[in-house]
Parts: structure tokens; sequence; C-alpha cells
């Protein structure tokens, strides 16, 4: 099955500059029209058999004009939200990069949690593990050969490390924006990545 990864399009947090987190952001209006303009780019021609969301408003704003133009209904997944960075949801990098309970490191945040019930990547890798099972149960369904998915930068880190088979190792670079990762998807929480597909020229955010 192939199994296309999408960071949602960019958000006001991005465009802030400040860790969203949990927090409910919004697109922007360059981030609907990006996200309008990849669909459009991206769904004619590609056959889309499902498409699986956060339910963070960013991303679903950024999959509805895919599920529009493949005449499909978006399925939300509680399990591919963004991290919970505890107190610095809100808080902009400078501000986070300057308070020492803030973890500047990205490939030491295995266990690192956000003060204030924040998440670790390890937790995060846990709550994302069952989606797997959930999507080789869409893979076995007849008719099923393709699935899109709209998730966050630091949720598609771990499913990325997951398809991988890398963790407690993971990417520390970032999706851009809008950026779509495509994996030949074999089960189990198992995939090979194929390509990606960009329309932009500029990473945004420091997760």
């Amino acid at each position: 099955m192939k199994l296309y990864l999408v960071r949602h399009a960019q958000s006001e947090a991005n465009a802030l500059n400040v860790l969203g987190g949990r927090k409910d952001y919004s697109l922007t209006p360059r981030g609907r029209a990006d996200a309008r303009a990849l669909a459009e780019a991206f769904v004619p021609g590609r056959r889309i058999d499902a498409i699986v969301s956060s339910p963070l408003a960013r991303a679903m704003q950024t999959a509805a004009p895919f599920a529009e133009l493949a005449g499909l209904e978006i399925q939300t997944e509680a399990a591919i939200v963004e991290q919970d960075m505890g107190t610095f949801t809100g808080r902009t990098y400078s501000d986070a990069e300057a308070d020492p309970a803030y973890e500047l490191d990205k490939s030491r945040r295995w266990d690192w949690a956000p003060p204030g019930g924040g998440e670790s990547y390890r937790m995060i890798a846990e709550r994302i593990a069952p989606f797997f099972p959930r999507l080789d149960s869409l893979a076995a369904r007849r008719g099923i050969g393709s699935v899109l998915v709209v998730t966050h930068a630091v949720a598609l880190r771990l499913i990325v490390a997951t398809l991988e088979g890398t963790l407690p190792s993971y990417p520390t670079g970032l999706a851009r924006n809008g950026e779509i990762l495509e994996y030949e998807y074999a089960g189990g929480g198992r995939g090979t990545r194929l390509d990606s597909f960009y329309l932009g020229s500029d990473a945004e955010g420091k997760a």
C-alpha cells in the first residue's frame, strides 16, 4: 500500500514562530492557499483511497482540499496529533530556547518531557504505535491501495522513525510545511521511503 505522509501547511503558530503543540491553531491565509495548490498539483493522476488526519484544525484544513478533490471523507486519528509541549505551548522559540528547562538538542528528546505535563518522544512513539494496526486494517480492505495521512512536524518525525525501524533514533530534520513523503507500506508499522513532493522553497519551524 502507498502511504503519503503530509505535514500540515503554514499555521498561525508557524507564522508567529511559536511552539504550537496541542493548541488548536488554524492555517494562515497563505497556508490555506498552499494546501489548495498542493492538493491541486498532487491529487490528479494519483490514486488516493483514504484520507486520515490529526483532528487539530491546521491538519484538518490541510486535508480538506485533498478530500474534496479525491471525493473522500476525512477520517480523524487522535494518535497522530502533535507533541504536547506542556508549559512551552504558545511560547516563542527564542523564549523557549532561553529557558534552561528546554532541551535544545533535538537528538536528546527521547526521554525529555516538557514541564507541565508535556510528552517525551518516547511517549509520542508509544501513542502513535496503535495507529499502525489501524493502517493494516485499512490496507486489508478491498480497493484500498493508498492512504494520505496529514499530521504535524514532531509526530511525523516519530512516524518516519517507526516506519524505518530506527527507534529510539529519529530524524532531527523537519519535513517542510506542506511536504509529502511517499512510502511503500509493508504492514506491521514498517515501510520504505520512495519519494517526496514539495511545492515551496523553504523549511519552516524549529520543532
